[in-house]
C-alpha cells in the first residue's frame, strides 16, 4: 500500500507541476534497510525502494522538486543520500538569543501573558532549546493555566514549563534531543 501511495502522490505532483513534494520525518521512510524478514519490513523496504525509484527512476521529475526533514540523519539509508537524490543537506542550527525570542512570540502571539512576564528573562531560561521545544514550553505553560482555570498565562507558569520540558529531555536522553 505504501508503495502504490508513493507513487500516486509523484504522479500527481508531475501533473501538477510546478511542485514540491515535502517528505517530513524522513528517516520514517528512509531509515537504514535491515533484513528481519517481517512482513511490515518488507512493506516499508517496498515503499522505500518505490521513493528512490521516483526520485531517479526512469520518468523524469521535470518541474516536480523533493525536499525532505529530519532529525535523525544518523540513522538514513545511505542509498538515499547519494549524490543526485537529495541535491543538498542543509543543517538548520539551534535558534540563537534573537531567534528564540521570534519563535516565543510566534508562540505566544495567541496568548494572555501576565504583566509581570518578561520575555527576555524567560527566554535566558530557555538556552539551547529548539524551535519546537520553545513551542513545547508555551503549550504547557498554557495548559499550567487552564488547570488553574486563568486566561492568563504567568511568569511561574513558563518556569514550571521550562522545567517540564528540561525534565522530559533528561528523562528521554539523546533520543529526545533527535526528536526536535
Amino acid at each position: 500500500e505504501g508503495a502504490k501511495l508513493v507513487k500516486e502522490i509523484f504522479e500527481l505532483a508531475r501533473r501538477k507541476a510546478p511542485s514540491i513534494v515535502f517528505i517530513d520525518e524522513l528517516d520514517a521512510l528512509a531509515a537504514r534497510r535491515m533484513e528481519i524478514g517481517t512482513s511490515g519490513e518488507r512493506e516499508v523496504n517496498r515503499t522505500f525502494m518505490q521513493l528512490l525509484a521516483e526520485i531517479d527512476g526512469f520518468k523524469p521529475l521535470d518541474n516536480v522538486k523533493i525536499v525532505g526533514a529530519t532529525n535523525r540523519k544518523d540513522i538514513l539509508d545511505p542509498a538515499v543520500l547519494r549524490p543526485g537524490r537529495f541535491d543538498r543537506l542543509i543543517n538548520i542550527p539551534l535558534p540563537n538569543p534573537e531567534a528564540r525570542e521570534e519563535i516565543f512570540k510566534i508562540h505566544t502571539r495567541d496568548m494572555t501573558l501576565d504583566k509581570n512576564v518578561s520575555i527576555k528573562e524567560i527566554i535566558k531560561k530557555m538556552d539551547n532549546f529548539s524551535g519546537a521545544e520553545i513551542n513545547a514550553v508555551c503549550t504547557e505553560a498554557g495548559y499550567f493555566a487552564i488547570r488553574t482555570n486563568r486566561t492568563f498565562v504567568t511568569k511561574e507558569d513558563f518556569l514550571k514549563a521550562i522545567d517540564k520540558v528540561k525534565e522530559e529531555e533528561k528523562a528521554e536522553g539523546e533520543d529526545y534531543i533527535g526528536m526536535f
